[in-house]
């Protein structure tokens, strides 16, 4: 049987490389094809840009700033690196529905909902895909939007991955070398940013609370 009620949920300490991540993925992907259970993992990166499908290259303003990484998800440059929690979720769509969209506003809620845990409001916006932050309701400037979370996924034979990226507390000056996911007209923010002042194993916590709720799954600690 290839869904199970539970799935993995996984925690690496440090960072992981990217191609080392990568490669991982793709075998629990085929993995789950085969059998095993579903997989969420987080982890956080050496300070990269990965370049999505729909990446421009003009919106790449310092490529020697940072190794720059192609990769097969949706979506266009963004930036990872310490201070920033990684969430990726393998998941079979083939046990549900083959609804991508729906999939990644399940993404969305989750975000939501342990940005809520942590007293932020995060909202959706029409357009732009991702988790955003108006200012005016952190005691910023009225009006203002950040974006705090980034969504990226890739389906093969229906398994996800890639997943999701929420900024904690990381060096928010290296966003500049690209326009992040294509939108000049806004910035990026983080938990630190906002006055929030949670640990990444606090995040941790609420990220495994609110998936359990949104995607309505229990899950197991693995290593």
């Amino acid at each position: 049987m290839i869904h199970e009620e539970i799935m993995e949920w996984r925690k690496s300490e440090g960072v992981v490389n990217f191609p080392v991540a990568i490669k991982e993925m793709e075998k629990k992907v085929t993995n789950i094809l085969s059998g095993e259970r579903e997989q969420v993992w987080l982890l956080e990166h050496p300070a990269l840009y990965t370049a999505g499908t729909s990446a421009q290259s003009s919106d790449l303003l310092d490529p020697n700033r940072f190794t720059v990484y192609k990769t097969g998800r949706g979506g266009e440059y963004t930036y990872h690196g310490p201070g920033q929690r990684v969430g990726y979720v393998m998941m079979n769509l083939n046990m549900r529905k083959h609804d991508v969209r729906g999939f990644v506003s399940d993404l969305e809620d989750w975000l939501i909902t342990t940005l809520s845990l942590l007293n932020v409001v995060g909202e959706k916006r029409n357009g732009r895909v991702g988790i955003w932050v108006d200012r005016g309701k952190h005691g910023g400037e009225e009006g203002k939007e950040d974006k705090i979370a980034a969504i990226g996924v890739r389906v093969r034979r229906w398994v996800t991955f890639h997943g999701v990226s929420l900024n904690v507390c990381p060096n928010l000056r290296h966003y500049d070398g690209i326009i992040p996911c294509g939108i000049a007209e806004h910035g990026v923010t983080s938990l630190h940013d906002l006055g929030v002042t949670a640990s990444i194993d606090d995040v941790d916590n609420a990220l495994r609370t609110s998936f359990e709720k949104v995607f309505e799954r229990k899950t197991t600690i693995v290593v």
